[in-house]
């Protein structure tokens, strides 16, 4: 059997392997269209590697999941992320699971992953082709194989390929698998940071606040956990994940918007009041400035205080109730007009791609082309920061490999 996979990155690499170890007598190739093959991996996590997340349970790692959540949850019960990190560990990668459940190589170098997937690759045989960009899959019935036309104008004849070419930012770079049939979900960024030009509050970057509530004005969407203010705007866990589970619907507002910050996390005004009255009464005189919840870091809480005018050295004990009212709504509903976004250039991850009704999940096969398989970020799956879009790119790789006919 002659296997081509489409695309060098982390879910073509993983495919061709799983491939060969399935069928050993098989032929398999990597073809890449550029000169350089698992960048993604080479960039991933600042160099480091993000390969997994530490979760096990399958339906709270499904949730990390703006897109293609139903589907992943059915495979992860055959290929999850402890599959994953036994799977590198058994092949000489020793794994470490940081305290925000991300999983890295011990060694903190991205260099660590290729070298295992090119160790891998030349022991089983798989052959890697670059420059080698791929413009028409075609089906023969007749002959029951796939021709495909490259770049450079060559047609190979396979009888299984599988398309691992990851997220791309334009529809254009999908319109070679759009004309067979496919159905082609309008590409988008999926997790990017906030610009806020006109807000004072990024001359704060570099703060950050271990739990606040994020949500966007005239919408549903809402998201917490840590929150980076940055010399951009804003960024961290929340904002990304708002990001992402709001890709669409961000989009479409042409990223222009108010976001909404409760620095407390405390959705019930009352529990803010008391806990500020609580806090403000045990200081007696002490000047207001120095009396802040001890979640809002020290340069935070004197830009709050100044941003509703409450003097610095007014004693804890003496703000009145206006005041009190106007802290209580700043620090539940603070709001900050967002203009424009910043996205991980070389780590860009993408919303869109191959439809997900085009796809067999039981195979990962095309149901438009026989023999013609899908891995990775090119179907319209993707999820947050955290190692989520490569555990996809494994489980969706591992699936494929298997080759199965529906």
């Amino acid at each position: 059997m002659n296997v081509a996979i489409i695309g060098g990155g982390a879910s073509g690499f993983f495919a061709a392997i799983h491939v060969k170890i399935n069928y050993p007598e098989s032929t398999v190739t990597i073809f890449e269209k550029s000169k350089k093959i698992l960048s993604k991996v080479k960039v991933s996590g600042g160099g480091r590697c993000n390969v997994t997340n530490g979760c096990t349970d399958i339906k709270e790692l499904a949730e990390n999941y703006p897109r293609g959540s139903k589907q992943l949850r059915k495979l992860f019960g055959f290929f999850s992320t402890s599959d994953t990190m036994k799977w590198f560990e058994d092949r000489g990668v020793a794994l470490t699971i940081q305290e925000d459940n991300c999983v890295f190589p011990v060694s903190q170098n991205s260099q660590t992953i290729i070298d295992c997937f090119l160790n891998e690759t030349r022991k089983l045989g798989i052959e890697i082709k670059m420059d080698s960009g791929v413009k028409v899959i075609m089906r023969n019935e007749l002959e029951n194989n796939l021709m495909a036309v490259f770049d450079s104008g060559e047609n190979l004849v396979f009888d299984k390929i599988i398309v691992t070419t990851g997220g791309q930012p334009k529809r254009e770079k999908y319109e070679w698998l759009h004309e067979p049939g496919h159905a082609i979900v309008e590409p988008l960024p999926s997790l990017f940071t906030f610009n806020m030009p006109n807000e004072p509050i990024r001359e704060l970057m570099g703060i950050v606040v271990e739990n606040a509530a994020v949500t966007i004005r005239s919408t549903k969407l809402k998201a917490d956990g840590p929150l980076l203010i940055t010399h951009w705007g804003m960024s961290g866990p929340a904002i990304l994940k708002l990001s992402a589970f709001g890709a669409r619907i961000l989009a479409e507002m042409n990223y222009d918007f108010f976001v909404h910050v409760n620095w407390l996390n405390l959705q019930n005004e009352m529990e803010i009041k008391d806990k500020l009255s609580s806090l403000f009464n045990l200081n007696g005189y002490k000047h207001i400035c120095n009396v802040r919840p001890l979640e809002i870091p020290q340069r935070l809480w004197e830009y709050l205080l100044k941003k509703i005018e409450i003097p610095f050295d007014k004693p804890s004990n003496q703000i009145n109730q206006k005041e009190l009212n106007k802290l209580i709504n700043l620090l539940s509903n603070d709001a900050y007009k967002v203009t424009g976004k910043t996205t991980f250039k070389e780590e860009f991850v993408t919303c869109g791609g191959i439809s997900l009704e085009d796809i067999s999940f039981k195979s990962m096969q095309s149901k438009k082309v026989k023999g013609l398989y899908f891995a990775g970020e090119v179907i319209d799956v993707d999820g947050l920061t955290g190692g989520y879009n490569f555990q996809a790119a494994w489980t969706t790789a591992f699936i494929a490999a298997k080759l199965f006919e529906d």
